[in-house]
């Protein structure tokens, strides 16, 4: 793959992470703009919240579609290189936070991470969904089992002896995820952060 080709696939693959699921489909099945409703997050958890159980479940999985789906193209199809992958990986997650379609105010990246992270290391994300359930299970914040499994993973990349370039892509994205949840750490701080309601 030549370095025009890959800047190309680039970009098709953040335009393609940038898609906001979660707003168009709020606005599809609630008639809602979820980002003037909640906590203002274009996230699954925040669709579920505003638009219901059905829009929040396909909000999820089009959020880690979005992140799985190009890059498993891509390992399928080109046989890139590790550090290819993780760059794509990483392209992937900063238009999901960062979609141009949105003047670059997007999501947290969990869900997208999630797809991405099962195309760069499928094991570590066993130990990072752990990480996530038993979190939520005990605590009922899902911003705190986001962020705890968004630092486990580069752990688990690490102990399983993934490509340095694959670790380096995990370490930016878990960074990246932690970032988009400064809000939430600065009320799980002051015990303001709202805890999930099944």
């Amino acid at each position: 793959m030549n370095q025009i080709s890959f800047l190309l696939l680039l970009l098709v693959i953040y335009l393609i992470a940038a898609i906001p699921t979660g707003l168009v489909l709020a606005r599809v099945l609630g008639g809602e703009d979820v980002r003037e409703k909640g906590s203002g997050n274009i996230g699954a958890t925040n669709v579920y919240r505003v638009a219901g159980k059905a829009a929040g479940v396909l909000t999820l999985l089009g959020d880690i579609s979005k992140g799985l789906l190009p890059l498993l193209a891509v390992q399928l199809w080109l046989e890139p290189t590790a550090t290819q992958l993780g760059i794509a990986g990483a392209t992937a997650i900063v238009g999901h936070c960062y979609p141009v379609y949105l003047c670059f105010k997007g999501g947290k990246g969990v869900a997208t991470a999630l797809g991405i992270f099962l195309v760069l290391s499928a094991k570590a994300v066993a130990g990072a969904v752990l990480v996530f359930i038993l979190t939520v299970a005990l605590t009922r914040y899902i911003s705190l089992g986001s962020i705890l499994a968004a630092l486990s993973a580069p752990l688990f990349v690490l102990l399983l002896a993934e490509p340095d370039p694959i670790l380096v892509a995990t370490c930016f994205i878990a960074v990246l995820v932690v970032w988009r949840h400064r809000a939430n750490i600065q009320r799980l701080l002051s015990g303001e952060e709202s805890r999930f309601k099944a």
